[in-house]
């Protein structure tokens, strides 16, 4: 794959990169997003998030009646308490199902969530990223397993695809998911 620069003007930059995403990782891997992505998923690597302060994050997805998709995201504190948010999911685009919009806030604009590889089975790799009133630009990743550990020839394979889109994977950091029993 080629390596995408990501040196342009914040908004052009996010619509290259989806492009670029979009066209060569994830219509490999996508055949129906709803029914094979609903579950729980566990995070095994991240850009770091400050919406994100502690361990064994998780995120279960679930099929509404009314074809959106609900997300329940939690995560277990140092102090030992679960933190959790729930929020709902749409696919913007019925011929692109790995691009949602997600809303934990109401009356907020849905943020981003670009599916750019799956297997439905043991990992999924999620992109997002924003412009913030033409200020700043913020860009996440996650690395998702359906097990709190994931391979490390897949987490490296994981790399090369973010790499490849011009993402610096050196950002990224280690979700720890370890001490979870609570979270079941």
């Amino acid at each position: 794959m080629p390596r995408i620069g990501l040196q342009r003007h914040k908004g052009e930059e996010m619509n290259v990169f989806l492009s670029f995403m979009l066209s060569n990782v994830a219509h490999q891997h996508f055949l129906c997003f709803p029914l094979q992505y609903m579950g729980t998923w566990y995070e095994i690597e991240k850009l770091p998030a400050l919406f994100e302060r502690g361990k064994c994050n998780q995120a279960t997805y679930s099929l509404l009646a009314d074809g959106t998709v609900g997300v329940h995201n939690a995560e277990l504190l140092a102090n030992g308490k679960i933190n959790s948010i729930d929020g709902i999911a749409k696919v913007k685009d019925p011929s692109q199902p790995a691009i949602l919009g997600v809303s934990f806030f109401k009356g907020f604009p849905d943020g981003p969530y670009w599916v750019l590889s799956t297997d439905y089975q043991s990992y999924a790799l999620v992109y997002s990223c924003n412009d913030y009133f033409g200020l700043f630009h913020v860009d996440y990743a996650w690395i998702l397993a359906r097990a709190r550990l994931l391979p490390a020839d897949d987490v490296s394979r994981l790399h090369d695809e973010l790499t490849a889109a011009g993402v610096n994977v050196n950002r990224l950091t280690v979700s720890d998911q370890t001490g979870c029993d609570v979270m079941a």
